[in-house]
């Protein structure tokens, strides 16, 4: 089973000319996402090592890769994302924090064990984390949000998070809506 991976950064326009490249770092320190070994592709099949990296404001970096040495080269690597095997990284500091990766695959259940489906994505639209979750025994997903309130318990090692899903959020596309 392919290991799986986190996505640490995503490469972005080249910087100069001779191939180094602008990246967005996605970690808590920009400059950490150079101790990351090995960082690949989304596929895992292009791996890519930092030679030299430098901040230039809050999650950029000016990177250079060894093996890129040229504007051209730099410019095909544009929207590429940057990851790293999930054991690559470190646990996280505090009970109440989790990456991504590891809720991807739970079910999310109701407190009284009743299946509502299994989460899909976490997705972030502009201001806080949601859960995507594909309900159980159908082809439709629904976001809910990734708060205390609406998942109070995140069980990783039961394999589960545990849902209030607020009023209505279960329910059918068109219900209730009157007829007209």
């Amino acid at each position: 089973m392919p290991p799986r991976l986190v996505q640490l950064g995503v490469i972005g326009a080249p910087h100069g000319v001779r191939g180094e490249l602008r990246v967005k770092s996605f970690t808590a320190d920009p400059k950490a996402l150079a101790g990351y070994r090995p960082l690949t592709d989304a596929a895992g099949t292009k791996s890519f090592e930092i030679a030299s990296a430098r901040p230039i404001k809050d999650d950029m970096l000016v990177v250079r890769f060894k093996s890129v040495g040229t504007r051209e080269a730099a410019a095909a690597l544009t929207g590429v994302g940057l990851y790293a095997p999930r054991e690559a990284l470190p646990p996280a500091e505090d009970d109440d924090e989790f990456y991504h990766a590891d809720l991807i695959g739970l079910r999310a259940e109701t407190a009284d064990a009743g299946l509502v489906g299994e989460i899909t994505a976490m997705q972030n639209f502009g201001a806080d984390d949601l859960l995507e979750i594909k309900l159980a025994g159908e082809r439709r997903t629904i976001y809910l949000p990734f708060t205390k309130a609406v998942a109070p318990i995140v069980d990783i090692a039961g394999g589960r998070v545990v849902v209030d899903p607020p009023e209505g959020a279960l329910d059918a596309p068109g219900k209730d809506e009157p007829e007209g």
